[in-house]
């Protein structure tokens, strides 16, 4: 077994572990919210995911910084890994918040200025996925990839900040002592924004390796014919 194929293998043993104690946390060491109940608990799963979603198209953004001034298949892998891990992240915070949306404003989705610019992100880069699949040369495609790579990560700042921006009835999460929740559910949000953030480490490494492996395959076989 090669050396990076053990690295990732033990990275993907510790994210299992990591989101079983993350799991511990949730249900068994943070208490029961006493508004939302048992529901509040979905809270410990969306923010993660959420993050963790911006850092990958923050990712993206950089992949194709450095397609367009390095002209590097790496880049491009490592672009192409990240948007996939970000659409799949960004689409399961949606998915999370609609099921708190549901209890704490009584409908499963509102055009909040933060879940309006998420839904707009969230289309964005799965254009940007469907443009990756073009049958365009190999080059040409990378390059229009990178371009709109570099633009799309306009509107992601405005997710993050939506709140502050504009009148917003999404709750801000603000780090500080106290800030209404027990020490607690601190600890467990705490815990699983480190397990997600694992995982999201594991994926993007063996993504962006799969499609290395799979270009190399690419070019053997055309090499072939």
């Amino acid at each position: 077994m090669k050396k990076s194929t053990y690295s990732l293998s033990i990275l993907a043993v510790a994210a299992g572990v990591m989101l079983v104690a993350a799991h511990w946390a949730i249900w068994f060491h943070a208490p029961v919210e006493a508004t939302m109940g048992l529901l509040q608990k979905v809270f410990y799963l969306h923010l993660p995911l959420a993050w963790w979603a911006l850092i990958s198209f923050f990712i993206v953004f950089v992949g194709s910084v450095g397609v367009l001034l390095r002209r590097s298949d790496f880049w491009d892998h490592l672009a192409g890994a990240a948007a996939e891990i970000g659409v799949l992240f960004s689409g399961l915070a949606m998915i999370t918040g609609s099921l708190w949306a549901r209890s704490a404003w009584n409908v499963w989705w509102t055009w909040d200025p933060r879940l309006t610019t998420t839904l707009i992100m969230w289309f964005v880069y799965m254009g940007y996925l469907v443009l990756r699949t073009a049958p365009l040369p190999h080059v040409k495609r990378r390059t229009l990839c990178a371009v709109l790579g570099v633009v799309a990560f306009v509107n992601t700042p405005l997710v993050f900040f939506s709140t502050r921006l504009w009148h917003s009835i999404h709750p801000s999460v603000v780090f500080s002592p106290g800030g209404g929740m027990e020490p607690e559910m601190w600890q467990a949000m705490f815990v699983s924004l480190a397990a997600v953030g694992l995982l999201w480490v594991v994926l993007l490494l063996f993504r962006s390796r799969q499609m290395a492996l799979q270009a190399r395959l690419d070019g053997l076989w055309a090499a072939r014919l």
